[in-house]
């Protein structure tokens, strides 16, 4: 079964193709020639993965799925959420994003956060919703070479490591967007019995 993730982003386009078994192929929108930058202007991360879905459906006709993915910080009132990507501005600079948000989060002890994905996809004219979360805390310095974003700086609930330094393999079994795929596979395999 061929799907179009609707995302210029490659590093989530590679995460993914190692979660779905191998009956499933994934395009990202470079595959279909889409160099559009689809305007995110949704307020919520679940109407950002709408937004990137529905223009790839309605302009191509093609079956496909988007996500948006965030990081919610409690003591940031759930902040920087849908602007994760580009906290501290347009550039969607990680290590500028990082820095602002150890300065806003300065004096605060462990602050908890939550890292959530929201899936939106169109299989045979049907629409379907979804949602993975992994929990877990802030650091206050990067560590770990692995991962994109924020996993330097987030330590999931029952591990001593940041998704940096635990590495694809462990992360593609917990994380948010694991959780989330979990969910878009299980569908997938229901759809192809019914």
């Amino acid at each position: 079964m061929n799907l179009i993730f609707a995302t210029h982003n490659q590093h989530k386009v590679s995460e993914l193709k190692k979660l779905v078994p191998k009956s499933y192929s994934i395009f990202s929108l470079k595959d279909i020639c889409c160099f559009n930058e689809i305007e995110e202007t949704g307020s919520t991360l679940e109407e950002n993965a709408q937004i990137k879905a529905d223009y790839i459906r309605y302009k191509f006709g093609l079956d496909c799925f988007s996500d948006d993915s965030g990081l919610e910080i409690d003591a940031l009132n759930g902040y920087p959420g849908v602007f994760s990507s580009r906290y501290a501005g347009p550039k969607k600079n990680n290590d500028l994003n990082i820095q602002k948000i150890w300065a806003e989060l300065k004096g605060v002890k462990y602050p908890s956060a939550s890292f959530r994905s929201v899936f939106h996809l169109h299989l045979s004219g049907k629409t379907y919703s979804f949602e993975g979360r992994v929990n877990g805390n802030i650091i206050f310095e990067k560590r770990g070479n692995s991962g994109f974003g924020y996993d330097p700086i987030f330590i999931p609930k029952g591990f001593n490591k940041t998704f940096g330094e635990l590495g694809c393999e462990i992360k593609n079994k917990i994380s948010h967007r694991a959780k989330a795929s979990k969910k878009l596979i299980d569908l997938l395999r229901k759809c192809r019995i019914d």
